[in-house]
């Protein structure tokens, strides 16, 4: 493979790469470094890569594997990193907008909070719009396990989203 036939198979997933890694780490440079070495790592699989049913599975799972023994090495203190998200909101009052993009923001940082199986998976099928049948490539997951783990995940959002909001209600 050549370099103009990686740039062209490659680089068009670095963006979902961006943001899975930003999701799992909270730290941009981290994100970005992360990027970089699973790109040097695809490059590296480049004779290889026309084997591989999905790059885009393949890149992903190596951007996963990378964050995960990021998360794992010592020192390394992940943060909650909400800048750089672009949140669509179209409502008609700044006071509605408002309060949709808090809750957005207490949104993510709920989702930032769940082990790291279940901040991926939620993040590759809610954000990225992945198919139960490539997380599952990409995770290592039976797709009935993912669906346990993704319903869970997105339960323990949800409740813990009520509670701040039961407090709220109590408080006023």
């Amino acid at each position: 493979m050549t370099l103009d036939e990686f740039k062209i198979i490659v680089f068009p997933v670095n963006n979902i790469l961006y943001r899975v890694a930003l999701r799992l780490l909270g730290r941009r440079e981290e994100a970005e470094d992360i990027v970089q070495e699973a790109f040097l790592r695809l490059w590296s699989k480049r004779k290889r890569l026309h084997e591989y049913r999905s790059i885009e599975g393949l890149a992903i799972t190596i951007t996963k594997n990378l964050c995960l023994d990021k998360l794992k090495s010592k020192g390394f203190q992940a943060t909650v990193t909400l800048t750089g998200q672009n949140l669509h909101i179209n409502e008609q009052t700044p006071h509605s907008s408002l309060e949709a993009t808090d809750q957005m923001e207490i949104i993510h940082q709920l989702i930032d909070e769940l082990p790291d199986q279940q901040k991926l998976i939620v993040h590759l099928r809610d954000i990225e719009g992945l198919g139960y049948e490539e997380i599952a490539d990409i995770t290592g997951v039976t797709v009935n396990a993912l669906r346990v783990s993704l319903s869970r995940a997105r339960r323990k959002v949800r409740d813990q989203l009520l509670k701040i909001y039961h407090y709220e209600c109590q408080g006023s």
